[in-house]
């Protein structure tokens, strides 16, 4: 048997989801879906220091600039639940800012670009 001496860490890849998350659950779909995009919000002086180690990896890559949920899941390889819930802590903290996607833009009418193709013809041949 080993002696606590000789006990080594897990490593973090061991950690469970639940004591990342702090047993906190999913927040809505609508608040966090795949597509929202996350930025660090400005600074508020200095780091924070109260947070978990999986808070401030999320804040630093967060803080180069807008990102998807689903990006942030794939640059930490965290399960993306897990990512959504930490993402959902650091937003109610006021360490992060969160905004929908941005909308497609509108189809452009058939019968208008058609009238534009005809009269370039009528012009230019």
């Amino acid at each position: 048997m080993n002696r606590p001496e000789e006990w080594e860490p897990e490593s973090a890849a061991l950690v469970r989801p639940y004591v990342i998350t702090k047993g906190r659950g999913l927040p809505d779909d609508g608040e966090l879906s795949l597509i929202t995009l996350v930025t660090a919000a400005p600074d508020q002086g200095q780091r924070p220091t109260r947070l978990s180690p999986e808070e401030l990896r999320l804040l630093d890559l967060c803080s180069a600039g807008y990102l998807s949920v689903a990006e942030i899941a794939g640059h930490t390889r965290l399960p993306l639940g897990v990512v959504r819930i930490v993402l959902a802590a650091l937003k109610d903290g006021g360490y992060v800012l969160t905004r929908p996607p941005v909308a497609r833009a509108r189809l452009a009418d058939k019968e208008l670009l058609e009238e534009v193709l005809n009269g370039l013809r009528a012009k230019f041949g």
